[in-house]
């Protein structure tokens, strides 16, 4: 299992992590199987979407906001329920094909890192699962 360490930039972030984890299965050599991506954390998540146009993000950040907004009336002390929700909806991992040592993502894919309660220094583990 490889770490990627991810470094939000605002309280909801989402990061394009697909060339680090491009570049984890080259460094490892890993050929034809796939990978699983996890999120090591109860307000964050990961996700595949589109990669071409940022204003995907903006709207999936926005969305989520409208679904699970940042409410006084949750009850846990911490404050960031909503990002607790959030990362409930979105999931913690991914599985990934990879063929001939790459992803095997669509043409519009991107592996995205879903910051709720950030910024933040986040872990992404990468688990090679073999052919």
């Amino acid at each position: 299992m490889k770490e990627i360490i991810v470094r939000s930039r605002a309280r909801e972030d989402m990061l394009d992590i697909t060339r680090e984890i491009q570049d984890v299965i080259a460094a490892e050599r890993w050929k034809k199987g796939a990978v699983l991506v996890f999120c090591a954390h109860t307000t964050a998540a990961v996700t595949i979407n589109e990669n071409a146009d940022a204003n995907v993000c903006r709207d999936m950040l926005h969305g989520l906001s409208r679904i699970s907004p940042r409410l006084a009336e949750f009850l846990h002390d911490e404050g960031n329920s909503d990002a607790h929700i959030k990362s409930s909806l979105v999931g913690a991992s991914e599985i990934i094909p990879v063929e001939n040592g790459a992803l095997s993502l669509g043409t519009w894919q991107g592996v995205w890192f879903c910051e709720f309660d950030g910024p933040r220094r986040r872990r992404v583990l990468v688990q090679w699962l073999g052919a």
